[in-house]
C-alpha cells in the first residue's frame, strides 16, 4: 500500500471533511427552498454509482410535480433511496401522441415535470426526443440538468481522441446490416463511439476490425459500477478477447479514428486496387480523390499510379486527360 502523504495527514482532516459535508447539505438547502419554476426538467440519473447524482438532480427530483420515467419500478428504487416522494407517470418508446398530449396537459397547468430515464441522461439513445420536441413546438420552458452519461464517461477514459467524435447509439442488430452501416462509417474523420450488448460483443468488434482494420479501440464495461473494467487494443485483439472469455454488462465501444492508422506505410499495389474498384464506378478525378483521403497520402502520388489503369480505362470508352490537381494535399 501507498504510505499517505504526511502533508496531508493533518490533526483537523476529520474537521475539513465535516465541512465539506456542511457546505454541500447547505447548497443543497437553498436549491431546495426554492420554487421550482413550470417546464419541463431534463434530469440525468446515475448510471451505476448513486453518488454521482448531482445536488442540483435531487433538488429537481425532489421538489418536481411529476417525473417521467422509462418503468416506475426501476424509478422508485432510486427515489427511494433519495427519500423522494413523487407522482410517477411511464413514458417509453412505447409512449404514444396520447400520453405525450397528457404530459402537455400538465405543463400548461403550471407544472414542473421532471424527465428521467432508467440511468444516465434522456435523450442520449433514451427516450424523450418526441417529448422535448413537443414541449418546445408549445412554448413550454425546458431546462436541462445535466449529469452522468455512459458516453462521456466512456470517452472521458478510453484514451482515444475527444476533440471530434460522432456517437452512432446501437448499430443494427442484424450482421448484415451492420457490416453496412461499419463500412458507411469507415472514412469518418472521428472517434467513433457504440453502445453494444455484451451478447453481440464478439460479433461487433470482429465486424468492426473488417471494416476498420488496425485501429485501436477501448471496450468500457459497466462504467462507475463495481466491476467496471477497461480493455484496450487493436479491435483485432479485443475481437479475439471478446471471443476467448465472454463480458456480461452494458458495454460502450470506443474507437480511434483513421488518422490514427493514416501513417502505416500503403503499399503501391494497394492504391492500384484501391483506384480499379473506386474508376469502376466513376471517374478517375473522383477515384484519386477519395483514394488519397482514404489513405491520407498525397494525391500526386494516387495521381502517378492511376496511369497505370488508363489503358483499361480506355478500354471501358473513358478518356481523361487531367492534370495533377493544385489541391491541398
Amino acid at each position: 500500500m501507498r504510505p499517505k502523504d504526511p502533508a496531508f495527514m493533518t490533526r483537523d482532516a476529520p474537521e475539513r471533511l465535516e465541512q465539506t459535508l456542511c457546505r454541500a447539505s447547505d447548497t443543497l438547502a437553498g436549491e431546495m427552498g426554492k420554487p421550482l419554476a413550470a417546464g419541463l426538467y431534463v434530469v440525468a440519473t446515475p448510471i451505476g454509482n448513486l453518488a454521482d447524482i448531482t445536488l442540483r438532480a435531487i433538488s429537481t427530483l425532489a421538489r418536481a410535480d411529476i417525473i417521467c420515467c422509462e418503468d416506475t419500478r426501476h424509478s422508485r428504487k432510486l427515489l427511494g433511496a433519495l427519500s423522494i416522494r413523487a407522482r410517477l407517470l411511464t413514458y417509453n418508446d412505447q409512449s404514444g401522441e396520447a400520453e405525450r398530449a397528457r404530459i402537455l396537459r400538465h405543463l400548461g397547468d403550471g407544472l414542473a415535470v421532471a424527465l428521467i430515464s432508467d440511468a444516465g441522461t434522456p435523450l442520449i439513445s433514451d427516450p424523450g426526443y418526441k417529448l422535448v420536441a413537443a414541449a418546445h413546438a408549445n412554448g413550454y420552458a425546458v431546462f436541462t440538468v445535466p449529469g452522468p452519461s455512459a458516453l462521456t464517461a466512456a470517452l472521458s477514459v478510453g484514451g482515444q481522441p475527444t476533440d471530434t467524435f460522432l456517437f452512432d447509439g446501437f448499430l443494427p442488430a442484424k450482421a448484415a446490416a451492420r457490416r453496412r452501416r461499419l463500412q458507411e462509417l469507415a472514412g469518418v474523420q472521428a472517434t467513433l463511439v457504440f453502445y453494444e450488448s455484451a451478447q453481440r460483443l464478439a460479433e461487433t468488434l470482429a465486424d468492426a476490425a473488417a471494416a476498420f482494420p488496425g485501429r485501436q479501440a477501448t471496450v468500457c464495461r459497466e462504467m462507475t459500477k463495481f466491476h467496471e473494467q477497461r480493455l484496450s487494443g487493436s479491435l483485432e485483439e479485443l475481437a479475439a478477447a471478446a471471443r476467448s472469455q465472454p463480458l456480461r454488462g452494458e458495454i460502450v465501444i470506443v474507437i480511434a479514428p483513421p488518422t490514427d492508422v493514416a501513417q502505416q506505410p500503403v503499399e503501391d499495389d494497394e492504391i492500384v486496387a484501391a483506384l480499379g474498384r473506386e474508376m469502376a464506378s466513376g471517374s478517375v478525378r473522383d477515384a484519386i480523390d477519395a483514394v488519397a483521403e482514404m489513405y491520407n497520402i498525397k494525391r500526386r502520388r494516387v495521381y502517378e499510379l492511376a496511369h497505370m489503369l488508363k489503358p483499361v480505362n480506355r478500354k471501358l470508352g473513358r478518356h481523361h486527360d487531367e492534370t495533377p490537381s493544385t489541391k491541398k494535399t
